[in-house]
């Protein structure tokens, strides 16, 4: 717990914690400001082309916000240790090692859980009080419909903040660790998208973004990502890219110099 107590006096004694944070929030704002354009340019058509407007879930096209904010917090918990020399410090401390890296884990999961909770949920409930039943009643549906999805897709959150964090650790480099959330969140599943099938499909299953829908069992048809995997098998993908890094760099850090 003395542990626990010291990561999170870290995190909370820099100021570009609250920035993410910030800027994670304004997810919702982000969300709001697509709602309002999509309704005015509803309103502007024609009664026919109402008809067959379609809209994205919005609370999926802006979590990509807090997903790459929270691996950037989880990547800077322990690369500023490295690049400032208080890991040595933290490590003389504690010296099994591992301990820190369990806290640091705790502490980047649980922001990214609230985080996640709060933009994806708040996302949803904006947008559905800017668009009404417009859009043949995209976010009209009862709300126990959506709440898989909703908390399947907030879940991704914390994931990409312990996936930072692990690459952080085994990497060292926040530049690096970094590029690597931006390619699995953008550039990956674009190449993904223009490979021939049936690899596009079977590798798109794969992709972080498609995950929560094949968690809820949904079939994905107008999108890069692919939808092969039952339930159970794209919940063990989700966990696998947190729990993986983790571990790997578990190993690391009690192997190897500070």
């Amino acid at each position: 717990m003395s542990v626990l107590a010291s990561e999170w006096v870290k995190v909370r004694s820099v100021r570009s914690t609250f920035l993410i944070l910030a800027i994670s929030l304004g997810a919702i704002l982000l969300g709001l400001a697509l709602a309002v354009m999509a309704a005015s340019m509803y309103d502007s058509v024609s009664p026919e082309r109402q008809r067959i407007a379609q809209i994205a879930d919005l609370e999926e096209v802006v979590v990509i916000v807090p997903q790459l904010c929270m691996g950037i917090l989880g990547t800077l918990a322990i690369t500023s240790e490295h690049v400032t020399g208080l890991i040595r410090a933290s490590l003389t401390v504690v010296p099994r090692r591992w301990p820190i890296l369990t806290a640091k884990a705790a502490i980047a999961g649980t922001l990214g859980l609230v985080i996640g909770l709060t933009t994806v949920f708040g996302t949803y409930f904006v947008t559905g009080w800017v668009l009404g039943d417009r859009f043949q009643g995209a976010y009209s549906t009862a709300f126990a419909d959506r709440l898989p999805l909703l908390a399947a897709t907030s879940l991704t959150v914390p994931v990409f903040a312990l996936l930072g964090l692990g690459l952080g650790a085994i990497l060292r480099s926040t530049a690096a660790a970094i590029a690597i959330l931006v390619g699995l969140a953008y550039v990956i599943p674009m190449i993904i998208g223009n490979i021939p099938e049936p690899w596009s499909e079977r590798l798109g299953s794969l992709m972080l973004g498609a995950l929560p829908r094949e968690i809820t069992g949904d079939i994905i048809t107008t999108s890069v990502y692919g939808s092969l995997l039952p339930p159970a098998a794209a919940l063990a993908v989700l966990v696998a890219y947190a729990a993986l890094p983790l571990l790997a760099a578990t190993w690391l850090i009690r192997r190897r110099d500070a």
